[in-house]
């Protein structure tokens, strides 16, 4: 068992939206155990309280807390992309719904943030080369979906 588990406050949709983003992710990602209100508990007795379930071998929870506490880009989900058919799927399955951000960066249709960064990108960004790295952050900065070898090629 991990030592930290990330919550994440849904306004009624964390079934929906585990099931979304373990359809996405696949392998080593399924839904854990689901909890429901009771009578004794402010939501809707029956209706879903918390989600547990693992994405690529990362463990959540989702709760519905309601509408006080809205997602925001503070914390944001970083998905490590092998190449650029990773980031194509990622991108396209996550953004589905939501909104396309800068440099890598979407909100999925929950509202949650997330970075689709090729793993090759901070190598790119630490290039020895000081001009080298400051094109490739330029040609991030001017990015929405990152593009592989346009940062390689700045």
């Amino acid at each position: 068992m991990q030592k930290i588990t990330p919550c994440l406050w849904y306004d009624g949709h964390a079934k929906e939206a585990a099931e979304h983003y373990v359809a996405i992710f696949g392998g080593d990602s399924r839904i854990r155990d689901i909890t429901y209100y009771g009578a004794e508990a402010p939501g809707e007795t029956g209706s879903v309280l918390t989600v547990d379930f693992r994405l690529a071998g990362q463990d959540y929870t989702g709760l519905n807390g309601g509408p006080q506490f809205p997602f925001t880009e503070a914390i944001s989900l970083s998905v490590d992309c092998a190449d650029q058919a990773e980031v194509d799927r990622f991108w396209a399955a996550l953004s589905e719904g939501g909104e396309e951000g800068q440099c890598g960066w979407l909100k999925d249709k929950f509202g949650v943030s997330w970075q689709i960064v090729p793993n090759e990108l901070p190598r790119l960004l630490a290039d020895p080369d000081p001009a080298k790295a400051d094109r490739t952050m330029k040609a991030m900065l001017g990015m929405g979906k990152l593009d592989i070898q346009a940062l390689r090629d700045a």
